[in-house]
This record gives C-alpha cells, sequence and structure tokens, in this order.
C-alpha cells in the first residue's frame, strides 16, 4: 500500500522525522518497504499566471506569453506548448533556476536567451519537465486559486515522501491511510485526529428497494440515493494529488471520490447510476451462466460460488469485486446509488483469481473490511458528492443481517513475559492494549480482551502476546544469552559427515541436484512400486501430489530436463529424504507417526564416462563404471553386489549392494521401458544407497609393512556360464588356505568362439584368477603354496563344479 506522509500527518503526527516516523512503522509490524520523495530537486519554479499571449513572429509553432510571477514586472517568456493560453496558472522557472536532471545526469540551468530572435526570460514547465510524471502534451495547469509567485515545491507539497508499506494479510486493519494513523498513534502515543462525519440531512425520501438472500455472502448493506449531481465537475486538485500519491489516476469525480474514501478508511463502496437500475437491488449468489460486462470491459460468467448484487433484470455487480458496466456512471448521469456494505471475507476470497484480475476493493474485503463503519462511509461520501458535484441526498437505508461475532480472548501475563522472554506487568500489558483502543476486563493476572470490529486478527492469546511485543517494541526486547549448556555433537572417527559424501562423488565427476520431496504418483508406482504413497492434502500442483519413497524418479527428472537442452552427458546425484509408510514409528520431536523419513544418497549416469579427450573417444558409461564409483564412494568398506529385481532397473542389469551381509539399496542402468517412457537415446545406470550406511566407515588399523615376498600362481578354471565373480571369488575366499591366501582377484575370461572352443562345451566359460600367498613368518616355498591352489581348486570344484582348465 503507498501513500503520502503529509496524508498520514494529517491524522497522526508525532514528533518524529520522516526517516523516525518509517522505523517506527517497521518496528511496528508496518514494515515501510519503500520511503522516496515526491518530487527530484529543482529550485526557483514559482506559480506563474500567463495574462497575455501573441503568436511568435518567426515561429508557427511558438507563443510569446507575457507572465505574472508576483515581482510585479511581467516577464517575456517563449512557450511552445499547445495549452498556453491566457488566465491559466503554471508552474514558472525563473532565470536561474535549476530543474531535474536530464538523461545525462545533470541539472538543466535556465539562463536568459533567444529563441527565433525573441528574448525569454524563463520558461514554463510541464508535468514531466518537473519529473512529477510523465504527461507531455502541455504546461502543468495549477488550480485557478493557486498564488501567484509561490515556490511550487510549497504550494504543491513536493517536499512530501511516498511510503509504500507491505503489509501481511492479518494487517487488514492497516489498508488504509486512517488504519496506519490510528497504528502509529498507539504506537508513538501521538494524539490521533479521527474526524466525525456528520449525518447528511435527506432533502428528498428517495429509496432504492435493496433485498439480501445470502447472509452467508452479505452481513451489511448500506445505501443512499443522490439525485441531481454534476457528473462532469472537475475533481479537485487536493483530492487528485493525494490519489496520485497512491498510485490511482483520477478518472471521473464521483469514481475519484470513491477510491479517496477507500484509500482514507479502508472501507470500499460503489456508486450506481440510479437510473439504469430495473426495479430494485438483490443480493445474491450467482446462478450458473449468469453473465455480466465489468467495468474493466471483460464479461465473466458466474456460477453459485459468486456473490452479486442483480436487479429485476440483470447481474449488475460482482459482489465485493467489480461493479457492472450497464449501470456505470457516465457524463449523462443524473442520480445516483451509492452503496457500502460488509462481505463475509469467506464469500470473496479466490473470487478475483477465477477470474484472472485483482481489485483494490477484493483485496482489502478478502482480508475483512470493519462492518461498524458502513453508514459512516455512505455520510462521508455523501458530503463530498454533495461539496464537489452537487445534488439532493435521500436517507440512509441499512440492513444489518449478520455481523462477525466478537469472542472475547484471554491474555494470561505470565505466559505473556514467558513467550516474549522478558519481566512484563499487567499493567503494561494493559496500557498497550488499551492503547490500541482495545476493550478489556482486568482480572488477576489476566486481561480478557474484546477484539473490535476493525481486527479480524485477534482470535488466540498468542495473538494478544504479538501486540503487546509489538507495542513495547521489539528493539527494546532485552537481549538474554542462552542458559542451556551448548555441547557440540562431535562425530566420531568410525562416521564421516554428509558433506564428506558429497566431497567425494564430486570428486568421482558428479553434480549435486536439489529437487522437491513432492513428486508424481506415477512415479511412485512406476519406479518404486509403491502402490501406496504418503499423499498431500494440499498439493503445490497436481503432478506434486505425493511424497517420494525413492530419489531416481528425481534424478531422471533432472536428467531428462538436460537432455531436452541437448546435454551430450550428465553424471548427478542428490542427498534427500524419502518418505516412507511404517506402522512402528511413533510421533517425537523428529519423526511423525507412521511415516519412516530416511536419508538416502542416489546417483546417475549417462552418455560418455567421460568428457572429450583428443586422445581418443570416450566409452559411454556402463553398469560396470557406476559399480566402480559406488566401490570409490563406499571405501574403505568391501561391498559386494548380488543380481536383483527392481521395478526402476533392467531386469539383468541390477544388483543388490551389501555391506558385512546387509543390504544398502541398489544398482542397475534404467528399465526399457521406462528408458523408453522418457525417450531417452540409451539407459542411464543408478544408484540408491541408504545415506546412514555410506557415512560409516572402519576405522584404520596400522599394520607392518611385509618384510617376506609373497607368492603369486595363477589359476584357469572352467565353470558354466551362469556362475558369477561373486560366486568364484566368494569359493576362493572360502577356502582358508592354511592361512596363506592373502588375495584373489580376476584377470582374464574366456568364451568359445565358432571354430575355437579352446576344450570348453557350450554354455562354459573360463576364469582365470590370480592367487597372492604370504607369511608372516616365513618365505613360502613350493611345497607349502601347492597344497594351497590344490585345495581351492578342490572347493571350486566341489560348490561350483569347476574343473581346472588345461588340467
Amino acid at each position: 500500500m503507498q501513500f503520502s506522509e503529509s496524508w498520514l500527518r494529517s491524522f497522526c503526527n508525532p514528533s518524529l522525522s520522516s526517516e523516525e516516523l518509517a522505523d517506527t512503522l517497521t518496528m511496528g509490524g508496518f514494515e515501510v518497504e519503500e520511503r522516496r520523495p515526491v518530487a527530484p530537486p529543482f529550485t526557483k519554479i514559482v506559480v506563474g499566471e500567463i495574462k497575455e499571449t501573441v503568436q511568435h513572429p518567426n515561429a508557427d509553432r511558438l507563443r510569446v506569453c507575457q507572465v505574472d510571477v508576483g515581482q510585479g514586472d511581467l516577464l517575456t517568456i517563449v512557450c511552445g506548448a499547445p495549452n498556453a493560453r491566457v488566465g491559466i496558472k503554471v508552474p514558472t522557472a525563473l532565470v536561474g533556476a535549476e530543474l531535474p536532471p536530464g538523461e545525462d545526469g545533470k541539472p538543466f540551468l535556465i539562463k536568459v536567451g533567444k529563441l527565433r530572435g525573441v528574448e525569454s526570460q524563463g520558461m514554463l514547465c510541464s508535468a514531466r519537465e518537473l519529473k512529477l510524471s510523465d504527461d507531455h502534451g502541455g504546461l502543468l495547469e495549477l488550480a485557478s486559486y493557486s498564488p501567484v509567485g509561490v515556490d511550487i515545491r510549497e504550494w504543491l507539497l513536493l517536499d512530501d515522501v511516498l511510503l509504500t508499506l507491505k503489509l501481511t494479510p492479518n494487517l487488514a486493519h492497516g489498508l488504509s491511510v486512517y488504519g496506519v494513523a490510528r497504528e502509529l498513534s498507539a504506537l508513538t502515543g501521538a494524539a490521533l485526529d479521527s474526524p466525525v462525519n456528520e449525518p447528511v440531512p435527506a432533502t428528498h425520501d428517495g429509496r432504492l428497494a435493496v433485498q439480501v438472500e445470502a447472509p452467508d455472502l452479505c452481513g451489511r448493506f448500506s445505501g443512499r440515493v443522490v439525485r441531481g449531481v454534476n457528473t462532469q465537475a472537475a475533481t479537485p486538485a487536493w483530492m487528485v494529488d493525494r490519489l496520485a500519491r497512491c498510485g490511482q489516476r483520477s478518472v471521473t469525480a464521483l469514481v475519484d471520490i470513491s477510491n479517496y474514501v477507500m484509500f482514507e478508511y479502508g472501507q470500499p463502496s460503489h456508486i450506481f447510476d440510479l437510473d439504469k437500475i430495473h426495479g430494485g437491488l438483490t443480493v445474491r449468489w450467482g446462478k450458473a451462466g449468469e453473465q455480466l460486462k465489468l467495468l474493466n470491459g471483460s464479461t465473466v460468467t458466474v456460477d453459485e460460488k459468486v456473490g452479486v448484487i442483480a436487479d429485476d433484470r440483470e447481474v449488475e455487480s460482482l459482489a465485493g469485486i467489480m461493479g457492472g458496466d450497464a449501470t456505470s456512471v457516465t457524463d449523462d448521469t443524473k442520480n445516483i446509488y451509492i452503496e457500502a456494505a460488509f462481505w463475509w471475507p469467506e464469500a470473496i476470497q479466490g473470487r478475483s483469481r477465477r477470474f484472472n484480475f485483482s481489485t483494490d476493493a477484493g483485496h482489502r474485503y478478502e482480508r475483512g473490511v470493519d462492518p461498524s463503519r458502513t453508514v459512516e462511509i455512505i455520510e462521508r461520501i455523501t458530503q463530498l458528492v454533495l461539496d464537489i458535484c452537487g445534488g439532493e441526498a435521500g436517507p440512509v437505508d441499512d440492513q444489518t443481517l449478520r455481523l462477525p461475532e466478537a469472542r472475547p480472548v484471554t491474555l494470561r501475563v505470565a505466559r505473556a513475559a514467558r513467550v516474549i522472554g522478558m519481566p512484563l506487568t499487567q499493567a503494561q500489558c494493559a496500557d498497550a492494549l488499551r492503547r490500541l483502543g482495545f476493550p478489556l476486563e482486568e482480572g488477576d493476572g489476566t486481561l480478557v480482551v474484546t477484539p473490535p470490529p476493525h481486527r479480524f486478527d485477534l482470535l488466540i492469546e498468542e495473538d494478544l502476546i504479538e501486540e503487546v511485543a509489538r507495542l513495547i517494541g521489539y528493539n527494546n526486547l532485552p537481549t538474554t544469552p542462552p542458559l542451556a549448556p551448548i555441547t557440540a555433537r562431535v562425530r566420531t572417527e568410525a562416521q564421516r559427515g554428509r558433506f564428506a559424501v558429497r566431497h567425494r562423488l564430486a570428486a568421482l565427476g558428479y553434480q549435486e541436484t536439489i529437487n522437491f520431496s513432492f513428486v508424481e504418483a506415477d512415479w511412485e508406482r512406476d519406479l518404486a512400486g509403491n502402490a501406496d504413497p504418503v499423499k498431500l492434502l494440499n498439493p503445490i500442483a497436481s503432478q506434486m501430489s505425493v511424497m517420494r519413497s525413492s530419489l531416481l524418479g528425481s534424478l531422471l527428472q533432472v536428467l531428462k530436463f538436460n537432455v531436452d537442452r541437448k546435454a551430450s552427458r550428465a553424471r548427478v546425484f542428490e542427498v534427500g529424504r524419502v518418505f516412507l509408510r511404517d506402522d512402528s514409528v511413533a510421533t517425537t520431536d523428529t519423526t511423525v507417526k507412521g511415516i519412516h523419513q530416511p536419508m538416502r544418497v542416489a546417483g546417475l549416469a549417462w552418455g560418455d564416462a567421460e568428457a572429450a579427450r583428443w586422445d581418443g573417444k570416450p566409452h559411454r558409461a556402463d553398469f560396470f563404471d557406476v559399480k566402480g564409483d559406488v566401490e570409490a564412494l563406499l571405501a574403505p568398506l568391501s561391498p559386494t553386489f548380488e543380481r536383483t529385481e527392481h521395478p526402476a532397473l533392467h531386469p539383468g542389469r541390477a544388483a543388490r549392494v551389501y555391506v558385512d551381509g546387509k543390504s544398502i539399496g541398489v544398482i542397475g542402468e534404467l528399465h526399457p521401458r521406462w528408458r523408453q517412457q522418457w525417450d531417452f537415446a540409451h539407459a542411464p545406470v543408478l544408484f540408491e544407497l541408504d545415506l546412514d550406511a555410506v557415512t560409516e566407515r572402519r576405522v584404520p588399523v596400522a599394520q607392518p609393512v611385509p618384510k617376506l615376498q609373497s607368492v603369486e600362481r595363477d589359476i584357469a578354471v572352467v565353470v558354466a556360464e551362469s556362475v558369477s565373480l561373486a560366486a568364484l571369488l566368494e569359493a576362493v575366499r572360502a577356502e582358508n588356505a592354511h592361512g596363506l591366501l592373502r588375495d584373489a582377484s580376476l584377470f582374464d575370461i574366456y568364451r568359445p568362439q565358432a571354430g575355437l572352443t579352446g576344450g570348453l562345451s557350450a554354455g562354459e566359460k573360463s576364469m582365470a584368477v590370480r592367487l597372492s600367498f604370504h607369511s608372516d613368518t616365513a618365505t613360502l616355498t613350493d611345497e607349502q603354496v601347492d597344497p594351497a591352489v590344490r585345495a581351492i581348486v578342490d572347493r571350486l570344484a566341489s560348490t561350483l563344479g569347476a574343473r581346472q582348465r588345461g588340467g
């Protein structure tokens, strides 16, 4: 909300500078977002009156004007404005005046000069030249009663300041200049000038029949007929200026009056052309299919959830939001009907958004407008209409159907002191609430407040505590250090932090992503096999309706985003929380009943395994590249991998990851069905692991460097094609080999080819393993190593059906 400081000070004028006033409002909860001067700096510009104009002898578009600036002698000024004429009063820049800076940033200095041979002793100014507005259609015409020779800054109050407030939705009582002044008075103790709007006597008995059929839409409806108005009357300059400084342009006198009172007191109103109303008015909910052409020119279709004001023939207004074009006032209007009502906030909220526009009236009504002042607002508008447009007022009609119930709220002084964090007395609390004008009753350590009608936000005890805190002043609250002991949570050496996990993945070439925990329900069904995900009661979007139980869908969405933008490769990861149903989980400070929320780390690799190189073409990232990354991430732990099935992964290219026999996650290539659905040229490889398992690590144990040489033996065994490397190495390591075996690694796989069987049958393969033997006590001999090798071969034969190749 924007308004001028001078208007605010007309209601409450504390002994504060402009900057101090803005700080006071901000610390009182009414944040001053911007504070700027009404006009830029300029000097020696006064009110001048044109006494004579003649055509320039040497220019068709210039006129030579004789201007009175209160100095006795008339000034000769050459002017090219189309509206320069005798009798008008305009801003006049004297010789030596400095106009606001131009595009070059330098002020424009007025000097005596000649224009086409005629000396000019100053300059007549437009609003644009003074940087007051963008209007450059001619000179800025001042009111006829403007005193000649007075400094224009003083006359137009151009040293005023514009205040822009950023109000939260609960501060509906601050959506008017008077409302802000009321708060300023409470904050500073300065007197509040509350004008009394005396009733305008009725000079005729004309009324308009109004029937309110929906008390759940309209709780109070007030109106008055005014006859014989002059709608072509000019809006006073003071009202135009105040509206302009609220960001509202002048339209017509009647519209300006309605807008002015809304900014003044926060109560929207509407003025109908009485002669265009057919019969009486009915306040009701709309009917499906009814249409209304609004004042902004758009036509809307209403239904049973939109409030309307209708006459006997058609809908005439969108209740609490905008009037209709059919009954709008025009230059031909003679008789009007002034309406001010209380519309229930619930009946107005969201209606403007349905029609893709918003109005100042709707903005106020959906937050709550004081229902006790509708008649007073009618009187204020009526008086302004009679003063500006003339006319005769009829009696005020006022129907009160159902108003908000003022429910008392109890404030416990002890609780207020505990919440605010400073000692408080009952007298301090009572003084703060009385300064706000709240009626209250005092008890033993309690204050019972009945919220006034303009305060819709006072519902619970905490609301009153907030009022006490801001009236005392947030900057006056003591800065008390915490008394609880602060104990650093030292991580054990057997754990590493989440940032260490992130840094390790970044070192492996992955980039971190952060995604919403809200995902599509289809992702949960297809990628996680989760038929019962945790659903959101109020999702921010239809495609974000459930909580994720896996990070894989989020990473696929990131990949899709990058592929659509021609990315050639992607390696991304995320550390985030997932949400699983688990009836064993109870509600605590960090958990929610029935919902298990573990942290996981997931990664995805797609495209080339490495960035482009000059010395060769890199290969595409595959299962084994990502498997190596997982092993590097878990090091020094030694994970094992077992074939598995997962709804998101390729049935033959997926494995479950184990550490010390415990499953900690999965790894694999994306299922062909989902690769095709996501439109990827080739399948990405993904992994997802429990973060707690990843952060665990064994503490290294120092061991002496071996002093004796190890012995290596290579064996090649023939096994069935179905035997995996993990099964082979497990069988090798299971054979103790007299405690001499230190390591075993695969270095070759051979499969029979057409015409070259190598002694292998169909469905067989040869796997060559290098065995490393070592003893800490003595150098090993063949007599010690050979029996160990034979024991390993025998173990492979008995467990896997293997035979030694060539033997």
